[in-house]
């Protein structure tokens, strides 16, 4: 009987767990964008004994599409996954801040490539770097060069690719070209509200930042 009534418990518990999930999840939003799905996994046990006391020790968050709205070219993060802790509920699950945050936002090739610009293409560079290509013209020819860039982090909140280095091959003016082309900058927006972004890297995924918060709202 002793058996039967903790396994009656851990039941119940896991279903609190399911919809709690189901209820975070409907209730995710970020200020200024969109959304496209949102997975939540609420850790520890027991569950009721955390919400009796207002307060989730770990909330793991998948969040994927997220836009935002801009006159200017912004960045499609393609993910972001992210670890909650001691996160605060209030009004049931309308309210939910997290004391402290660590995660990753990976934004892929493609969604880079679109907010590049027209007729240019982003790829995996191999060994921490980024291959650009994009198509120029030169006296009414069509010239297309590719280039190993860095990507690097300005600001806290911008995303710059510059090209290492273009090959001129003699054509005056064709380095200025190609870089107006394959050089850009765009801003990294569409965060949960006390995120921030910190190291950026290129994988063979997409380019990956890693982001750290404190009083994370996810929802409220």
């Amino acid at each position: 009987m002793r058996a039967l009534r903790i396994l009656l418990v851990v039941a119940v518990d896991r279903v609190a767990v399911w919809f709690a999930e189901s209820e975070v999840e409907g209730r995710v939003q970020v200020t200024g964008a969109t959304i496209g799905s949102t997975d939540v996994s609420i850790k520890g046990f027991p569950f009721l004994t955390q919400v009796a006391g207002s307060q989730l020790d770990e909330v793991d968050v998948e969040i994927t599409g997220i836009e935002t709205d801009s006159n200017g070219r912004r960045i499609r993060i393609s993910r972001m996954n992210a670890a909650l802790h001691e996160v605060r509920l209030a009004d049931g699950y309308s309210s939910a801040t997290a004391a402290r945050a660590t995660g990753t936002v990976l934004i892929s090739y493609e969604d880079l490539t679109q907010a590049a610009g027209e007729g240019v293409v982003v790829a995996y560079g191999g060994d921490g770097k980024v291959k650009v290509t994009g198509t120029v013209d030169v006296l009414g020819n069509p010239l297309s060069r590719s280039v190993r860039s860095t990507v690097t982090l300005v600001d806290g909140h911008i995303l710059k690719v510059r090209a290492d280095k273009v090959p001129g091959e003699g054509i005056p003016g064709l380095e200025g070209l190609v870089r107006k082309k394959t050089d850009f900058e765009r801003e990294v927006g569409g965060l949960p509200s006390g995120l921030e972004l910190k190291e950026i890297r290129p994988t063979a995924e997409g380019v990956e930042i890693s982001v750290v918060g404190k009083d994370v709202r996810l929802a409220g």
